[in-house]
């Protein structure tokens, strides 16, 4: 005769009591109820795994936190997966490993990923700069999204409203910062495709702008001005010494005298404050290195060539050179960063090879086999370019409105 199993009520649940030993009570089709000695109750499912045919059990949870009427519903939605070919166990842990994978995979966990890399590979205050832009606008809406599931059209939605406004130069940076952490989410394997790699072709592109620069003819007038400035000799030091060395105003602003190599007329800046974060030497003209002599009273004994105003043990401040400018009366007219730009395009006038000339402006070359010779071999021919430019600032200033001249300089100190 067969065995008859009577099903469990809840007062036979409730009342059950621990033992010394472990015991069970069955409920029928498998369903059990375990009571431990510790008084601990747990609802388990034995059952035949359909590959395997060897007999298993099934954890279904805990009493009370699972009822007699919740352990039995687990039970009938076992037994379906069951009559599927379905392992429930092995379904339930899929399961749980794919929430777990999408709770590691969402585009808040890569996005700070993505920042950790960054502020490695860029100035840590650009990286810091492109998180906030991602704060601002994208994670708001995706953070708690796993990359997976984000797809063109999420992303179209929410830089429509920026583009609307006009900010046209935001949008093509958000596109740019998405997509290289959609990229790192496609090297990490927690997706294969990266669906959003042409989402900026649906934004209008922004209209370029120039750094605000001045024409090659008219450097003798801002030679003029600058000797007639009421500005401080550091200030006017740093100006022409970003005119002389063509450097961006960051790394001119930031020089440390430990950076000069006096004797060979060099300055070697490492890679971690240059903007491409690949170190840089310039060769240091006549001009340049007297430049050096008339700080070496003021800031030689400190580390910074250019010390600040307020708190002289550090740099001067990285838009003094932009102030100082704006109230020269450039405003609009010229920036720091477009001394670099008259530099370039009298040099380029002057018909000089156009590889040396982005050589000394630090560009980069993406060709990285001629970017290895450029380093090795282009560094004789910088200095006899630098030296061109420097002589031809100089008869730019007839020879005495430059720091570097030989007449009296009218200089606040």
């Amino acid at each position: 005769m067969a065995r008859t199993t009577s099903n469990l009520t809840n007062t036979q649940v409730k009342q059950a009591k621990k033992s010394e030993k472990e015991y069970t009570l069955s409920d029928g089709g498998g369903l059990q109820l375990r009571v431990r000695p510790s008084g601990s109750k747990l609802w388990v499912l034995k059952y035949t795994q359909p590959v395997t045919k060897r007999r298993t059990n099934f954890g279904l949870g805990s009493y009370p936190e699972v009822s007699l009427a919740d352990a039995r519903r687990k039970m009938q939605e076992a037994k379906v997966l069951l009559s599927q070919g379905i392992d429930p166990k092995a379904h339930r842990d899929e399961q749980s490993e794919a929430k777990r994978e999408a709770t590691e995979s969402t585009f808040g966990v890569i996005a700070d990923k993505w920042l950790t890399l960054k502020r490695q590979q860029v100035n840590p205050e650009t990286a810091n700069a492109n998180y906030r832009a991602l704060e601002k606008h994208i994670l708001p809406l995706l953070k708690n999204t796993p990359v997976e599931n984000i797809k063109p059209k999420h992303i179209i939605n929410i830089l429509e409203p920026v583009k609307a406004k006009g900010n046209l130069e935001t949008v093509k940076r958000l596109c740019r910062i998405i997509n290289e952490i959609m990229r790192l989410a496609v090297a990490g394997g927690y997706i294969e495709v990266n669906y959003l790699a042409d989402v900026t072709k649906m934004f209008p592109a922004p209209k370029r702008k120039h750094m605000p620069t001045i024409k090659p003819e008219r450097l003798p007038e801002l030679m003029q001005t600058l000797n007639r400035a009421n500005i401080t000799r550091t200030t006017r030091c740093l100006i022409e010494w970003q005119l002389h060395t063509m450097i961006r105003p960051k790394e001119a602003s930031t020089v440390e005298w430990d950076h000069i190599d006096t004797v060979n007329g060099i300055w070697e800046i490492p890679a971690d404050i240059m903007k491409m974060k690949i170190p840089h030497k310039v060769p240091l003209t006549p001009q340049a290195m007297q430049i050096l002599e008339l700080m070496r009273p003021i800031s030689g004994n400190r580390n910074h060539v250019f010390p600040g105003h307020r708190n002289p043990n550090t740099h001067t401040n990285t838009q003094t050179a932009n102030m100082a400018l704006k109230r020269m009366g450039f405003e609009g007219e010229l920036v720091a960063h477009g001394l670099r730009s008259l530099a370039s395009t009298t040099l380029n006038e002057q018909g000089f090879d156009p590889d040396i000339i982005e050589s000394a402006l630090a560009h980069i070359d993406k060709n990285e086999v001629r970017r290895a010779y450029n380093r090795a071999e282009y560094l004789e021919r910088r200095r006899k370019l630098m030296e061109w430019w420097s002589n031809h600032i100089e008869k730019a200033s007839y020879g005495s409105v430059s720091v570097t001249g030989t007449r009296s300089l009218r200089i606040v100190g």
